[in-house]
């Protein structure tokens, strides 16, 4: 399921700046991990599954849909400054790359060997506090719930993390073997869905050659490996005098 995303963007790059050492568990492992949104950062996520629900009846009730919902963040930056000093603050980060259809393609390959998982991908609003109500009040109603409301309040973020610009991947596993684990796991072949690792920029380029020949040695990765060029300065660079 395709959600905030028309059919042009499925092609487009999406980023995620991980550790060297999460890098090597993806490859070791062959399993892309997800999470449950209680685990992210922000307060305010995943506030709306989680809200006692007033029917049109007056009873309140609670839903546990949240507790099988994951999810993993990535963005449509493709590179910042920020990124960087937030998600490799020991300059030791990687940057990997994949497509929008690849990331979802990787899961929906899991549920057809008989996994219960329903697989989304979208972009996420970013609403004000008004906006957020507002769309928590219309993701319930009388006759339930849908499969697509519950992705979308999970795609809505406050307006000051317009800047993030991101993409969410996420997992309804419901009716799975087992949704009492904070992570939930799936198997794919992450040669086949990354297509280039990007080196942390503050790196030196021998400093980033040592990175490259750990990279391969430990994960056996076949596809591209750069050092962000972010900070790098003109090869050559004249300045003119000015003549007032």
């Amino acid at each position: 399921m395709y959600l905030n995303l028309a059919e042009k963007d499925y092609d487009k790059y999406i980023y995620r700046v991980v550790s060297l050492e999460r890098l090597v568990e993806l490859f070791v492992s062959k399993e892309n991990t997800l999470v449950k949104p209680k685990l992210w950062e922000d307060t305010f996520e995943n506030f709306i599954l989680q809200s006692p629900v007033q029917l049109s009846s007056g009873l309140v009730v609670n839903y546990d849909l949240h507790e099988s919902m994951y999810g993993q963040c990535w963005t449509l930056h493709k590179s910042s400054d920020a990124m960087w000093r937030i998600y490799s603050q020991d300059k030791g980060g990687l940057r990997i790359r994949t497509t929008i259809k690849k990331l979802i393609n990787s899961a929906c390959s899991y549920e057809a060997v008989g996994k219960k998982v329903t697989p989304c991908i979208g972009k996420v609003e970013y609403l004000s506090d008004k906006g957020l109500q507002k769309r928590a009040n219309t993701t319930f109603n009388d006759k339930g719930i849908s499969k697509q409301n519950i992705f979308r309040s999970l795609l809505v973020k406050r307006a000051a993390f317009k800047h993030e610009n991101e993409v969410r991947f996420l997992i309804d596993a419901w009716g799975h073997d087992d949704c009492s684990c904070d992570l939930f796991k799936y198997v794919l072949d992450p040669n086949d869905l990354i297509d280039q690792i990007m080196v942390d920029p503050r790196k030196s380029p021998e400093e980033y050659e040592t990175v490259k020949h750990i990279i391969r040695a430990s994960t056996g990765y076949k596809g591209v490996i750069k050092r962000s060029l972010l900070y790098a300065l003109p090869k050559e660079c004249v300045l003119s005098v000015s003549k007032k």
